[in-house]
């Protein structure tokens, strides 16, 4: 599980029926469960995501044995989805949660 920081500006629009239809542009359908949505896409088994707080709680379960075209398709909209969710690329998600690990939570 990885909770990514998401933008001030991004936060706000995060409703469950937005996050739903981002799940639903990004991977093709999407499922609302008492823990969050789901979503399913090539080599992604299950990807389930929930709003907590400030961030984006992130869970997947991937698929090693599909081909690797598949794995570079399921990578490319996996990043654009959170890339539209959290409001920032994949290096400044990247450099935030390295400056979340450098400094826990109380």
């Amino acid at each position: 599980m990885t909770v990514y920081p998401v933008s001030r500006k991004a936060l706000p629009t995060l409703t469950p029926a937005a996050l739903q239809a981002l799940l639903t542009e990004s991977f093709g359908s999407a499922r609302a469960e008492p823990d969050g949505m789901h979503a399913t896409f090539g080599a992604l088994k299950d990807l389930s995501v929930a709003v907590r707080g400030k961030g984006l709680e992130v869970r997947t379960v991937m698929d090693p044995t599909v081909p690797p075209e598949v794995q570079s398709e399921t990578i490319q909209r996996y990043n654009r989805f959170l890339e539209r969710t959290t409001g920032f690329t994949a290096k400044e998600r990247a450099k935030r949660l390295k400056g979340q690990a450098g400094h826990p939570s109380p």
